[in-house]
């Protein structure tokens, strides 16, 4: 069940507040509490938000979400991934999950991946109320300050790696060829295509994004090049797509590994010539947009198994660039801790890490990147106000264990033993292991990228980027 849209003057100045779950009842009951204080559009399914996505321009900015949608609606992977669908859309959104799968692993894996709530089934609606309230506290609070979309700003730090991710914005800014992100979730993948258009001299010009895993096909061409009244049930007038409104500024095409080959086919037409139709019309249309696109697929691998067009992958990836994960950044983690804190602290005292907590945050391996730092300090903020924050209290917050190294007693005397020789190198000695290791791998592997990247447990351009650095020679396949 969807609700009808409602006009901005039937309800003031409301919070918008999406509310999804595939009990009627629930919806029914919520709508009926929660409408006296927010403006509620409602849905039962993924396929339904993206439906109605549509006509919610820009997104909510509060949402309460179950973790079991159809078709599976007694596991939480539709859930999941409409919380990282939602978060695309808006990278501020509020997400509170209200769910009776309330197993820790989805508590903390639904944290990781952007939501900043977890409310348990059966409801009890004061305590939903105070946690909507306090979020929609949040949200005004963000705003006054002037945070926005870039108070996530994963290119702070100091890391070699970021300083290289710099160089290449400005190398790429301004020139008139596409760009191809690539990274994982959470990394930062957006916000570089934001700094590629601001230091461009297409800047006066519209950002435009558009998340391709947001919306169901049909509704994703409609989004992209527009359409004519008549062109389907539905299209009662004429509507520009999302080339027409970035006109000569830059059209940033999020997750555009979930493109449908149908418009994979379409999109390369634009690259090409500029030309595109909205649907229904015959006349074609020339585009003078930049693209920028961003993947955390292997683009090589989806074009190997026929899911991606090779033409299309050549023509988006005329320049590349790598965003790393934060795992791999060093001691940027404790410097973007130190900025989050700052921001999310509000007007209380921030918390304060002490020195295991803090040992720990560092030998974390982040599987959310930049976005889990943010919420995790966004919770600590909200819970330790001015308070020491010890490593118990942290690991509450960490959706993955934090590995302890096994320290062989037996072998200390023989680790004595060289570190008292002369010329001893770490550096030199943690890249000796290293390079035994993606050797190793890469043997086991028949010298393919993806694989060995999978048993050495760390991302593909992660292992490509360590490779070149380490001079291992690639075997050509």
């Amino acid at each position: 069940m969807e609700q009808t849209r409602h006009t901005d003057s039937e309800h003031g100045d409301k919070p918008v507040l999406l509310l999804v779950d595939d009990d009627p009842l629930i919806i029914d009951a919520l709508s009926l509490i929660l409408g006296q204080d927010y403006m509620v559009y409602t849905a039962e399914s993924r396929n339904q938000v993206k439906k109605l996505m549509q006509d919610l321009t820009p997104a909510p900015s509060l949402a309460l979400i179950d973790l079991g949608l159809p078709p599976s609606p007694h596991e939480p992977g539709e859930g999941f991934q409409l919380i990282t669908e939602l978060i695309g859309l808006n990278p501020n959104m509020k997400i509170l999950v209200l769910s009776g799968q309330g197993e820790k692993s989805n508590i903390k894996h639904a944290m990781t991946l952007g939501a900043v709530d977890f409310i348990p089934k059966p409801c009890d609606i004061p305590l939903l109320q105070t946690r909507l309230v306090h979020q929609t506290m949040m949200l005004e609070a963000e705003h006054e300050k002037g945070v926005g979309e870039l108070s996530g700003d994963s290119l702070i730090g100091q890391s070699e790696e970021i300083q290289t991710l710099q160089a290449l914005i400005r190398q790429f800014a301004d020139t008139p060829y596409p760009v191809l992100i690539l990274g994982e979730s959470g990394s930062g993948k957006e916000l570089v295509a934001k700094y590629l258009h601001e230091r461009s001299s297409r800047a006066r010009a519209p950002f435009v994004t558009l998340n391709c895993a947001a919306f169901t096909p049909e509704l994703l061409e409609s989004q992209m090049f527009g359409h004519i009244k008549g062109a389907y049930t539905g299209a009662t007038q004429n509507r520009a797509g999302f080339f027409e409104e970035a006109d000569e500024g830059s059209l940033f095409l999020d997750e555009v590994g979930d493109l449908p080959l149908g418009l994979q086919s379409k999109l390369l037409r634009v690259l090409e010539n500029g030309e595109y139709y909205r649907l229904g019309e015959l006349q074609p249309r020339i585009s003078h947009t930049r693209i920028i696109a961003a993947t955390n697929r292997d683009l090589k691998e989806e074009v190997q198994s026929g899911n991606f067009r090779k033409d299309l992958y050549h023509r988006l990836s005329v320049l590349t660039i790598h965003v790393p994960p934060l795992r791999d950044r060093d001691q940027d983690c404790m410097i973007l801790l130190e900025h989050f804190r700052g921001v999310y602290a509000s007007n209380s005292a921030p918390f304060i890490l002490d020195a295991d907590a803090s040992r720990a945050l560092q030998n974390y391996a982040f599987p959310g990147n930049v976005r889990e730092l943010r919420n995790i300090c966004i919770r600590l903020c909200a819970k330790y106000p001015g308070k020491n924050v010890g490593v118990e209290a942290l690991m509450e917050e960490l959706e993955t264990a934090i590995p302890t190294p096994a320290v062989d007693l037996q072998d200390l005397g023989a680790v004595e033993r060289e570190l008292a020789q002369k010329d001893f190198r770490l550096d030199e000695t943690i890249n000796q292991w290293e390079r035994r290791y993606i050797t190793a791998a890469l043997k086991l592997s028949g010298g393919n990228l993806s694989k060995a990247a999978r048993i050495l447990g760390i991302n593909r351009t992660t292992l490509y980027s360590r490779v070149q650095r380490l001079s291992i020679q690639l075997e050509d396949n």
